[in-house]
């Protein structure tokens, strides 16, 4: 079908879309099977990362995380409510905190990733060859660094 449409308009589309659609499926499988809200496993994700203490200041994991910065610190404060968080005085800047992972919540974590993991591979990577996920990874890692 013609369009006018500058070139790679249509990938920028199908991302959009591809993003509108997967995420929410994922976001209710997980909610459903684990009881774990999807923005939750989102923000322990990064949090059981962070070398080597698995904690962030707030502003990093405000960086990393897929949620939107202002409700970074609403989520950590659910979070830190459940136990599955707690927040760190930073002693080298009294204005600033940390958000840590409990036991508790490396606990939850473990528990939703087989199920947040097999969600992903039958709403997203099932479409994908091998090559075709490798192509997609390179390119959006390419956007998102500059």
């Amino acid at each position: 079908m013609p369009t006018d449409d500058p070139p790679g308009l249509g990938a920028w589309r199908a991302f959009l879309q591809a993003y509108a659609v997967v995420v929410p499926r994922i976001e209710r499988t997980l909610q459903a099977e684990t009881g774990l809200p999807f923005a939750w496993y989102d923000v322990l994700l990064e949090l059981n990362g962070a070398k080597p203490e698995r904690r962030l200041r707030m502003q990093e994991l405000g960086d990393r995380v897929t949620i939107s910065r202002s409700r970074v610190s609403r989520v950590v404060d659910e979070l830190e409510r459940a136990g599955f968080v707690e927040r760190i005085p930073d002693p080298g800047d009294r204005r600033a905190s940390f958000a840590a992972i409990t036991p508790d919540g490396r606990t939850a974590l473990r528990k939703a990733a087989p199920v947040y993991l097999a969600a992903v591979e039958r709403e997203f990577l099932a479409h994908l060859s091998d090559a075709e996920g490798q192509t997609l990874e390179r390119a959006l890692d390419r956007v998102r660094e500059t």
